[in-house]
C-alpha cells in the first residue's frame, strides 16, 4: 500500500510515519514545502529531514489566503492554481492508495484533487479550533482524526486518535548530554533556598523559531541568566537570530549558563526532562508534548491565531500562564519568569495533572486508521466498527 502524507504540521507527521514504517508492505511519499515562510529562503525542516529518513520528498508550490496584506499576498494567491496543477501531476504519477493530510495550505490542493480522483482521504486536526485549510479539507475527507474530544469537528466521519507524539518523547530518550551547562554563580531564583540547584529554562518558538521572542530574550539575557540556566532554540529564518545569538554562547561566563541551537533533535526529550520552566509559542503539537511531561509553561501565542485558544485551554488546566505578544517586552518577560520560578513546586504539581488529556499511542492509532481506510477502499466495504483500535 502506498500512502501519500502531506500537510504543514511536521511533528505529528513524523510520529505517524514512524508507526507506518513498522507495518509490512507500506510505502510512503511526503508532499510538502521547500521553504517554511513566504519570502524566506530558509529550507523547511521536512525538506531536510525526510530525505535523511529515506522517505521520498516532493515539494509543492502551494499558495494560501493570508490574514494580513503584505508584499507577498498577491504572489501567494497566484500560487494557488499552481499548487492544484502540481497536486494533479503528483497524484497522477504516484497513484497513492490513501492520502493522509496534517492540515495547512500545503495539504489542501492534494486533498481536493485526491477526492476528485476518488482516492480515500483522512485528515488529522491537531488543534481545538481548526484552521481554514482543514475546515475546507474536512468536506472532502472520508475520515477526520481529532486530538481532543471537545474539538470543533463532530459527526460520523470523526474519530478520536489524539495528537501523535514523536518516538523520542514517548521513549524519553536519554542519549544526549547537556551536563556542561553549569549553574549561575548567584542565581536569583534560588538565593537563600538551601543551596538548591538553579532552575533550567527552555526557550523555543516552534520549528521555525520566533523572531520576536528571540529578540526579547536577547535584550534581557544577562538578567535572565541571573535567574536560571537557559537553553534556547532559535529556529532558522531570514533574521539570522541563531548566527547572532550563537556568539553569546561562548562569551565569558555566559558559556556556562547559556546554550543555543537552531533546532533540537534527538536530545529534545532529555532537555524537556531537565527543564523546570518553558517559554514557548502555543502550537498544539508543542503543548501536547509539554503536557506529556507536565512542564509549567509561559506561553506567548501568535496574535489572531488558533494558538490563543490552545493557550487558554492549557491555562485553564493549570499548566500555563499567558503573556500576550502585545504586552511582550524584556521587563514583562523577566517579571513573568521570576513569578513562575518562585512558584515552581505548585506549578509543577498542576502541570503534571495535564497529562490526562494526552493519548500516548496517538501515532499508532492514526497509522491504523489510515491503513484501514486504504484497505476498506480496496475491498469496497464500509468501515467496520469492530476493527477500529479502542478509544
Amino acid at each position: 500500500m502506498k500512502i501519500l502524507v502531506t500537510g504543514a504540521h511536521f511533528t505529528p507527521a513524523v510520529a505517524t510515519i514512524e508507526q507506518l514504517r513498522k507495518m509490512d508492505d507500506i510505502r510512503i511519499v511526503y508532499v510538502g514545502r521547500n521553504t517554511t515562510l513566504e519570502g524566506d529562503r530558509a529550507r523547511s525542516v521536512e525538506s531536510k529531514l525526510f530525505p535523511l529518513m529515506g522517505i521520498k520528498f516532493i515539494s509543492i508550490t502551494a499558495g494560501r489566503l493570508q490574514r494580513s496584506l503584505t508584499v507577498f499576498t498577491l504572489l501567494s494567491l497566484l500560487k494557488i492554481p499552481i499548487g492544484f496543477f502540481q497536486a494533479l501531476l503528483i497524484l497522477f504519477k504516484e497513484r497513492p492508495d490513501v492520502i493522509l493530510s496534517f492540515g495547512g495550505y500545503v495539504g489542501l490542493p492534494v486533498v481536493i484533487i485526491g477526492w476528485f480522483f476518488s482516492i480515500p482521504v483522512i485528515i488529522h486536526e491537531q488543534a481545538l479550533i481548526p484552521g481554514l485549510a482543514n475546515k475546507i479539507s474536512s468536506v472532502f475527507a472520508d475520515k477526520i482524526a481529532v486530538s481532543f474530544s471537545n474539538g470543533a469537528f463532530t459527526g460520523k466521519k470523526v474519530v478520536l486518535t489524539g495528537n501523535p507524539l514523536r518516538k523520542e518523547i514517548i521513549e524519553k530518550s536519554l542519549d544526549a548530554n547537556i551536563n556542561h551547562l553549569a549553574p549561575p554563580a548567584k542565581p536569583l531564583a534560588t538565593r537563600g533556598q538551601g543551596g538548591r540547584k538553579p532552575a533550567t529554562v527552555l526557550v523555543m518558538g516552534g520549528n521555525q523559531g520566533s523572531h520576536i521572542i528571540n529578540l526579547t530574550v536577547e535584550k534581557c539575557l544577562v538578567q535572565l541568566l541571573k535567574m536560571a540556566v537557559v537553553f534556547h532554540q532559535t529556529g532558522d529564518s531570514k533574521y539570522r537570530d541563531f548566527d547572532r545569538l550563537e556568539k553569546l554562547e561562548g562569551l565569558g561566563s555566559l558559556g556556562e549558563k547559556y546554550m543555543v541551537k537552531k533546532w533540537i533533535g534527538e536530545e529534545y526529550a532529555k532537555i524537556l526532562q531537565k527543564a523546570d520552566l518553558v517559554i514557548s509559542r502555543a502550537g498544539i503539537n508543542t503543548l501536547t508534548e509539554l503536557a506529556f511531561f507536565g512542564k509549567p509553561t509561559l506561553l506567548i501565542p501568535i496574535p489572531n491565531s488558533e494558538q490563543n485558544e490552545n493557550a487558554k485551554f492549557f491555562e485553564d488546566l493549570g499548566m500555563a500562564r499567558i503573556l500576550p505578544q502585545s504586552k511582550l517586552s524584556p521587563w514583562a518577560l523577566l517579571e513573568n519568569v521570576s513569578f513562575m520560578l518562585k512558584r515552581l513546586d505548585s506549578l509543577k504539581k498542576k502541570a503534571g495533572e495535564t497529562k490526562k488529556v494526552v493519548i500516548p499511542d496517538a501515532a499508532k492509532r492514526l497509522a491504523l486508521e489510515t491503513v484501514l481506510l486504504g484497505i476498506m477502499e480496496t475491498c469496497g466495504e464500509k468501515k467496520p466498527e469492530d476493527i477500529r483500535p479502542p478509544a
